[in-house]
């Protein structure tokens, strides 16, 4: 059970009872979520690429973004990770496609990319599929999770440098994100990996940098400390 009231936070995580989480832990939270929204303003492209990932809203919102004739083509990334399994055993691209073809979405204009499973693999692996299917282009809308949105953006100017790129994920608040994905550790984790990657993937050559506030540092550290590590990687690898 989760209740979320934009102060402290009572979850179940991981098998044991956190009590409450204090305030400036939240604000943390809060920090991280607003630093992955680009705030890009959905407009129209040549294709959508929604990302695979636990988040079923990246089918929702890429569907309705579909039928307000943002993109012609759409096509879905990911294979089965192991946040995702329990909700998407038969891969994540799969089921978004499944939930958009009886969402009204033409099923010849939704294809499917099953092997990636990081995201410079989800963009490499669709820009092949397109080219391999004749489809010429310029720009592409990245959908994705909220926390997502920044380095799908920063890995995408990395390999994909010819398109122009636009980021969104389904406009929800924080508060109401936790409730639906119903898993406020999950989340967490993920704010945290994500902005972790920001930092460390622009060394290894996956990414473009991008600038880390001060704050949003802080806030990273704090949650680390706090014990949010479920997405981490090893800075040194």
């Amino acid at each position: 059970m989760i209740t979320v009231d934009h102060g402290p936070v009572r979850e179940k995580r991981r098998g044991s009872d956190v009590a409450r989480t204090p305030d400036d832990l939240w604000s943390a939270v809060e920090t991280l979520w607003r630093y992955h929204d680009l705030r890009h303003a959905p407009r129209r492209c040549d294709v959508g690429i929604g990302l695979g990932s636990f988040d079923h809203g990246v089918a929702v919102w890429a569907t309705e973004l579909f039928h307000r004739q943002m993109f012609d083509w759409l096509v879905f990334t990911g294979a089965t990770a192991p946040a995702s399994a329990r909700r998407f055993p038969r891969g994540e691209a799969v089921h978004y496609r499944e939930y958009a073809v009886a969402h009204g979405v033409p099923a010849d204009r939704v294809l499917v990319e099953t092997r990636a499973t990081n995201t410079q693999e989800n963009l490499t692996f669709t820009r092949d599929l397109l080219a391999a299917n004749g489809i010429t282009v310029s720009s592409v809308l990245l959908i994705s999770q909220p926390s997502q949105q920044r380095r799908a953006y920063a890995t995408c100017r990395k390999a994909w440098p010819e398109v122009n790129v636009v980021c969104t994920s389904r406009p929800l608040s924080l508060a109401d994100y936790i409730t639906e994905i119903g898993d406020a550790g999950l989340v967490i984790d993920q704010l945290v990996g994500d902005t972790q990657r920001i930092i460390e993937y622009p060394k290894r050559g996956f990414a473009i940098p991008q600038a880390v506030p001060a704050e949003v540092r802080q806030a990273y550290e704090r949650l680390v400390a706090a014990g949010y590590t479920g997405r981490l990687i090893d800075a040194t690898a």
